[in-house]
C-alpha cells in the first residue's frame, strides 16, 4: 500500500484484510488481545465519560497487545507491572482530558515508566480514533519513510499525516479515521512481508487477500 495512493477501494480492502493479517502472524494470544484492544477497551473508556481513565490491568493488557502485534520486549511489561494503580489512573485521566491536544495528552502519559510516545498513542487511539492513530512501525515506515524515531515530535508529525489521509479518503460516503489508516497500512505491510516469505506463508497470505476481497464484494 503506497501512502500517497488516493484509491479508496484499495484502502478499504487493506482495512478489511486486517483480521486476516492478524491470523497470518500465527500468534494465538494476538486475536483475544486485539479483540480487547479494539472492542472491549474503547467501550470501557466511553462508559467512564466524562472523566475516563485507564486502569493498571488494562494498561498491562494493552502493552501485551502492542508487543504481540509488534516486537516483543518483555522489559516493558515489567515496567508496567511496577507502576502504582493510582498513578496510571491519574495520568490517563489527565491525558484523555487534554485531547484533542495530542502533545499534552502524550506528555501526560509518558511520565509513567515504560510508557513512551508509541504506547501513549495506543492508549489515546483506543479512546479517540478520530484524533490519535497508533504509532506502529509499519505505519511509520509507510507514511514517514524508513524512520524509527519514536519521539513526541515525530508522533505529532505522523499523526498529522494520518489525519490528513483520513480526511482525503473520507469521500463519497466513505468514512476513515486516522486509526483506520494505521490499520490499513499495518495490514498491507504484514501481507506484503508474508508474500515474500516461504511458500506456505505466501500461499496463506494470497488466500487471505482473496477472502477479504470476497467480503468486500458482499458489503
Amino acid at each position: 500500500m503506497e501512502f500517497a495512493s488516493c484509491d479508496v477501494g484499495a484502502w478499504r480492502e487493506a482495512l478489511l484484510a486486517y483480521d486476516v493479517g492478524l491470523s497470518l502472524l500465527r500468534k494465538p494470544d494476538l486475536l483475544p488481545l486485539d479483540a480487547f484492544y479494539r472492542t472491549e477497551l474503547p467501550l470501557l473508556l466511553l462508559r467512564r465519560d466524562p472523566r475516563p481513565f485507564l486502569t493498571k490491568p488494562e494498561l498491562h493488557r494493552l502493552m501485551q497487545w502492542k508487543l504481540t502485534r509488534g516486537k516483543w520486549r518483555p522489559r516493558l511489561l515489567n515496567f508496567i507491572s511496577s507502576l502504582e494503580e493510582h498513578l496510571v489512573e491519574s495520568a490517563s485521566r489527565k491525558a484523555f482530558t487534554a485531547l484533542p491536544d495530542l502533545s499534552q495528552a502524550v506528555s501526560e502519559l509518558t511520565v509513567l515508566k515504560g510508557v513512551g510516545p508509541a504506547t501513549a498513542s495506543a492508549v489515546l487511539a483506543a479512546y479517540a480514533p478520530d484524533v490519535a492513530p497508533f504509532m506502529s512501525d509499519e505505519a511509520m515506515i509507510a507514511s514517514m519513510g524508513n524512520v524509527k524515531d519514536y519521539t513526541l515530535k515525530q508522533y505529532l508529525a505522523f499523526a498529522e499525516k494520518l489525519q490528513m489521509k483520513a480526511k482525503e479518503l473520507s469521500v463519497e460516503g466513505n468514512c476513515f479515521t486516522p486509526v483506520d489508516v494505521e490499520r490499513a497500512l499495518w495490514s498491507s505491510a504484514v501481507r506484503a512481508k508474508l508474500l515474500h516469505s516461504p511458500s506456505d506463508d505466501k500461499s496463506e497470505a494470497e488466500a487471505g487477500v482473496k477472502r477479504s476481497t470476497k467480503r468486500k464484494r458482499k458489503i
